[in-house]
């Protein structure tokens, strides 16, 4: 950001996050991001059930964690403000959560207003940062003044690592964050898989590309990978609709194909 306030938000290129929100039914999106969520989309035609099952997911895993005592989020890889937002439903639970959120993209940081409109009795905050930057993004000042890590933390990574790919080391990434948080912290993952339709997540893989955003799907081994050396909380690795359902999820109808992320929770011993 420049003297003069200015932030790049370099709208001529597709981001994942804008992408995103197109298929969530979002505003915040632009001609580059409609033209390659397009293109997705033609590629692997459920990616909109996608991402309404893995919002669902998010949601359904936040308030399981808030319910069970979890009091401090760390959200990396936010995306754009779609209400309810993950400190919503925290602060549904406990006004008094403390919620971090962290993106790459600067239409977020644009958006944060909405990402900050705490209840008073507890408090969010916004960081602009790259999960591929594990060291620089949790030393950031505004993130250390509302977490408090002598206590538990809930990290969520959702729909995020599949856009780290294998250059970068994800595992690698995971095992410095996991290390970093203290006992009974836990760790929520959404990640995209191949394993219920291969050519269908290949075309998709090669779209998001074309985009200019390379991408990974895992196999349900290396997610679980992820997941070392914590207790993953019942029901473990599933595909994202069967994390815990809430009754209503029952009355529709999901498939493995449109579900494509697997999906799991597990605590810090």
């Amino acid at each position: 950001m420049g003297d003069n306030g200015a932030v790049d938000l370099e709208l001529d290129r597709a981001h994942s996050a804008r992408m995103y929100d197109y298929y969530l039914g979002g505003t915040t999106n632009f001609p580059a991001d409609r033209e390659a969520a397009a293109r997705a989309m033609t590629a692997f035609p459920s990616i909109l059930a996608t991402a309404r099952i893995n919002r669902r997911f998010m949601h359904r895993s936040v308030r399981f964690l808030a319910r069970n005592g979890m009091r401090q989020f760390l959200d990396i890889g936010t995306g754009i403000p779609t209400s309810p937002n993950l400190h919503e439903v925290a602060q549904g639970e406990d006004p008094t959560s403390h919620v971090v959120y962290t993106d790459n993209d600067p239409i977020v940081l644009a958006h944060a207003r909405a990402l900050l409109h705490s209840h008073p009795a507890g408090r969010t905050a916004y960081v602009h940062g790259d999960v591929r930057a594990p060291e620089a993004l949790l030393a950031t000042e505004e993130l250390r003044a509302t977490l408090d890590f002598t206590q538990p933390i809930a990290l969520s990574l959702n729909a995020l690592l599949h856009f780290v790919t294998d250059e970068y080391d994800a595992h690698e990434i995971v095992e410095f964050l996991k290390e970093e948080l203290p006992s009974g912290s836990t760790l929520a993952i959404a990640h995209v898989t191949a394993e219920w339709d291969p050519e269908g997540i290949a075309r998709l893989t090669t779209a998001y590309r074309a985009s200019g955003t390379p991408g990974q799907a895992r196999t349900r081994e290396e997610i679980t990978r992820f997941f070392s050396g914590w207790e993953l909380l019942e029901p473990g690795i599933v595909p994202s609709h069967e994390w815990r359902p809430d009754p209503e999820d029952h009355a529709e109808t999901v498939t493995l194909k449109e579900a494509a992320l697997y999906v799991g929770v597990a605590r810090k011993p």
